[in-house]
């Protein structure tokens, strides 16, 4: 095995990932292993670790399984190395900035949840600190 190549266990430690987790995305194609050992185990790359990690960070925002297939296809297609036609080359970081946009935005929307959950332990801790002591 070459020391380039992870196995699942390796790659599930580095990404926080479970190993069900990433065989579910190797299920819908979201990562698919650059390799086999010779005993037909599952070999990740360093790039394959950071196509986990671009899901694992996408997931708590919400986004879908299409979405990340999605946003994955186009930056895919963006680190290919292959020339791009100029409309394609614009419809993909159009579709990027689209990702970023709606990323910061789902960023925000946590924050607002966060404060209001904040606030609502905040007010229960005072509640508390209020309480006669029996």
């Amino acid at each position: 095995m070459s020391s380039e190549h992870m196995q699942i266990g390796e790659v599930a430690a580095r990404t926080e990932l479970s190993l069900r987790t990433i065989r579910h995305y190797e299920e819908t194609g979201l990562v698919i292993p650059s390799a086999r050992s010779q005993g037909g185990f599952r070999l990740y790359t360093e790039a394959d670790v950071a196509r986990l990690m671009v899901i694992r960070r996408m997931k708590p925002l919400g986004f879908s399984l299409d979405e990340m297939r999605a946003l994955l296809e186009a930056t895919d297609r963006l680190d290919s190395g292959d020339p791009l036609p100029a409309e394609e080359h614009a419809e993909l970081l159009a579709r990027l900035r689209g990702f970023e946009e709606a990323a910061q935005q789902r960023v925000a929307d946590l924050r607002t949840q966060l404060a209001r959950a904040e606030e609502f332990a905040g007010t229960l801790r005072e509640r508390l600190d209020r309480a006669p002591a029996r």
